[in-house]
C-alpha cells in the first residue's frame, strides 16, 4: 500500500515536471515569434521616411574636402500621404549660410516596392509645380503651409526612383540603392541621363551619389570623388556660424561648383 502511494506520488511529480516544461517551452515559443515577427513592407517605408526626414548637413564632409564638396542644408518633412499610403515629403537642398533660398526642391514619394521587384522601398523624386509657393515649407508654421491636398496637385514631373534593399548585416547602412540601368532622362548641362544613389546609415545619416551622363557615357554633372555625406543637424545650428566654410568662397563661385552635383535640375 505504502509503496503504492509513493509510486503514484512520483508519477505526479513527473507529470508536474513534464506540464511544466511544456509550457516553459510555448511560452518560449510565443515570445520568440514576437520579437522575431518579420518587418512588413509598410514598416521598411516607415523606417525609410524617418531617416530621410529632418535637418542634415555636409559640414563634416566639407571640412575635410573643401575642394569637392560644399557645407550643404537638407531639410524634409512630410507634405502629405497618397491614397495609398504612399508618403509623401517636401526636400529642399540649400547653401548653409543662406538656408532661405534653396536651389534644390522636390517632392520625395516613400511607399513599399512591388511583390514583383526584388527590393523592400522605393524612393521616388518629383518636381514640384510653383515650386516657390514651398520655399521653407518646413521652416513655415503649420498654418502657413500649403495645404496635403493642394501638395498632392503640386506633385509634377516624375524625376527618379531609387530602388531600396535592406543591408547585409553587419554593414554600416540600414537600407542603400539606386536607379536602375540606365538611369532616368535628363538634359542638365549636356546630359542626357542621370543616376543616383542613396544610403541610409543607422544614425539616420543619408549618403546621395547624383551624377549626369551625355549619350557617350562621359560624365558632365555630379561629384566624382563619392556620394555626399549629410549628418543630423546638431543640438545647435548655429555652432560653427563663423566658419570660413560658411562664408562666400575666394575663388568664383562657378569655377568651385562647376562638376558639382548641386545646382542640378
Amino acid at each position: 500500500m505504502g509503496r503504492g502511494s509513493e509510486s503514484d506520488s512520483n508519477g505526479w511529480s513527473r507529470a508536474r515536471g513534464l506540464v511544466v516544461k511544456t509550457l516553459v517551452l510555448i511560452g518560449g515559443a510565443i515570445l520568440l515569434k514576437r520579437f522575431t515577427k518579420s518587418t512588413t513592407r509598410w514598416d521598411h517605408a516607415r523606417i525609410v521616411t524617418r531617416s530621410l526626414s529632418g535637418e542634415k548637413f555636409s559640414r563634416e564632409q566639407a571640412s575635410r574636402d573643401p575642394d569637392n564638396y560644399f557645407n550643404i542644408r537638407t531639410l524634409a518633412c512630410p507634405a502629405t500621404e497618397m491614397v495609398d499610403g504612399s508618403k509623401v515629403l517636401y526636400f529642399e537642398q540649400a547653401f548653409w549660410r543662406t538656408p532661405q533660398k534653396p536651389f534644390r526642391q522636390r517632392f520625395f514619394m516613400v511607399k513599399p516596392c512591388p511583390k514583383d521587384l526584388k527590393c523592400d522601398v522605393e524612393v521616388s523624386s518629383y518636381a514640384i509645380r510653383d515650386a516657390d509657393e514651398y520655399k521653407n515649407f518646413c521652416d513655415r508654421p503649420r498654418d502657413q503651409r500649403p495645404l496635403p491636398e493642394e501638395a498632392i496637385g503640386d506633385i509634377a514631373e516624375h524625376l527618379t526612383t531609387i530602388y531600396l534593399k535592406c543591408c547585409e548585416r553587419g554593414k554600416r547602412c540600414l537600407y542603400e540603392g539606386s536607379t536602375p540601368p540606365g538611369g532616368f532622362p535628363n538634359s542638365w548641362n549636356g546630359a542626357t541621363y542621370c543616376t543616383s544613389e542613396l544610403s541610409i546609415l543607422k544614425n539616420n545619416e543619408i549618403h546621395t551619389w547624383d551624377r549626369g551622363y551625355d549619350d557617350d557615357g562621359n560624365q558632365v554633372w555630379g561629384v566624382k570623388e563619392g556620394p555626399y555625406e549629410f549628418k543630423p543637424a546638431p543640438a545647435s545650428s548655429f555652432n560653427g556660424m563663423f566658419s570660413p566654410l560658411n562664408f562666400p568662397p575666394s575663388q568664383p563661385m562657378e569655377k568651385r561648383i562647376e562638376g558639382s552635383f548641386v545646382l542640378q535640375e
